[in-house]
């Protein structure tokens, strides 16, 4: 039988009524990486609350529950009954979980994919959010290692499907029923780095699917993919984005009912996918806010709009209901694609931009005219500064620059005539 834990603070009732109430969990470890904790409420008996470690330094926080899904209460005022009111020795022994031979053994990659995008769906997360992932897993993960089971995965067997992975030419747009189509394997640094950069992407929905599998208690272990890291130094090139003049030859190249979205996207930063979905009452003329209510984490936020930007939207919806959309023309899946390779053929715009790059143009000449990295994220729907600082972080070098050049001592060095041969 597993060890029991011991702690004076929650053992018992009597302890635990001595605690102050607060949010945060008291917790205490269970077993190397699973921690129980109890959360002390003002009224009514405490809760029981699971924390497992998730790899990579994160871990998953959760209530401990029910069968049926019903929150477990602590014994604070009831007799444990090892179902919905638990005492501490029987919430470890819920927290640990029944891992049973069954489970461990028959369950697979292609099972634990299954039930990690149910999972995501299940918190919001839309189909179209989810789309790359599933063609990921569809393309990639499922054909070679889908009926593995998980319990007899090894480093090496993971990490050869990784680096084999980047070996892969990129597919390309086939026709329903031909064979796949692929693009010429280049073997030049840049080709390497865009194949192990996109190997990192697929890595990345495997192992959040493997850690889920293993928070959810279908494997005993996660070892096996906790060695594999993903290659290192292959992130995506700077995001391209336009300047004004080019955005300028932008809207002006595009059709009447493609401009409003184009303006819309430069005006806002947002997805196409979270554009699409606006209404008219989603702007709120009076603080000149635009209300996106789904977003790709499937979280709602409010985008702040710039003084031409509230102008825009302001004529955009004037004298409208506000329960029409807010572009008067459907724009479904990929329907953007065309319009916008045409705007930019007919703008002359090289290299090439997509209407994601739009988003890019934003938050590029947002942060260079001296908007706080924390203020662009927020706009963009990101909950820190991280993914910002990843693709815009070198934009934003002017602080650094502005504030040396201010504040860096000076000694009275005077600057002679002589001049380096050479030189003009």
């Amino acid at each position: 039988m597993p060890r029991k834990v011991r702690d004076s603070h929650l053992e018992n009732r009597t302890a635990r009524a001595r605690l102050k109430v607060r949010h945060k969990p008291y917790f205490r470890l269970i077993e190397p990486g699973l921690h129980l904790g109890y959360r002390k409420l003002a009224s009514g008996p405490g809760t029981w609350i699971v924390r497992r470690y998730a790899g990579e330094g994160a871990y998953t926080v959760g209530n401990l529950r029910t069968a049926n899904g019903e929150v477990v209460i602590a014994d604070d005022f009831s007799e444990p009954d090892g179902a919905r009111v638990l005492s501490f020795a029987q919430a470890q022994r819920e927290a640990k979980g029944p891992r049973t031979a069954k489970a461990v053994g028959s369950y697979s990659v292609a099972d634990a994919l299954d039930d990690y995008f149910a999972s995501l769906e299940g918190d919001g997360r839309t189909g179209h959010s989810l789309y790359d992932a599933k063609r990921r897993a569809e393309a990639f993960i499922r054909p070679k290692i889908g009926t593995a089971r998980i319990s007899a995965l090894t480093s090496d067997r993971l990490r050869g499907w990784r680096n084999e992975l980047a070996k892969t030419a990129a597919r390309l747009r086939t026709r329903k029923g031909d064979d796949q189509k692929h693009r010429e394997l280049r073997d030049d640094p840049e080709a390497r780095r865009a194949r192990q950069s996109s190997a990192n992407r697929t890595w990345t929905i495997l192992r959040a699917a493997l850690n889920h599998a293993f928070n959810e208690n279908k494997t005993d272990s996660d070892h096996a993919w906790r060695k594999v890291k993903p290659f290192k130094g292959v992130d995506a090139a700077r995001p391209r984005y336009l300047t004004i003049a080019e955005a300028k030859l932008l809207i002006n190249a595009c059709g009447p009912e493609f401009q409003p979205l184009v303006q819309a996207a430069l005006q806002t930063g947002a997805r196409y996918s979270e554009l699409c979905r606006l209404k008219v009452a989603d702007f709120n003329p009076d603080v000149g806010s635009l209300a996106i209510r789904q977003s790709k984490a499937g979280k709602p936020r409010a985008i702040v709009l710039g003084s031409e930007g509230k102008a825009f939207f302001a004529e955009l919806t004037a004298g409208r209901q506000g329960d029409e959309p807010m572009f008067s023309k459907h724009w479904g899946m990929s329907h953007q694609l065309k319009p916008m390779t045409a705007a930019v053929m007919r703008a002359k715009i090289k290299p090439a931009i997509s209407f994601h790059g739009l988003r890019h143009t934003w938050a590029s000449l947002a942060i260079m005219n001296g908007v706080p990295l924390m203020v662009v994220a927020r706009n963009l729907g990101h909950v820190d500064t991280r993914m910002v600082e990843k693709h815009y972080g070198h934009l934003a070098q002017s602080y650094v620059t502005d504030a040396i050049r201010k504040g860096a001592p000076s000694f009275g060095f005077k600057a002679s005539n002589v001049q380096a041969i050479g030189r003009q």
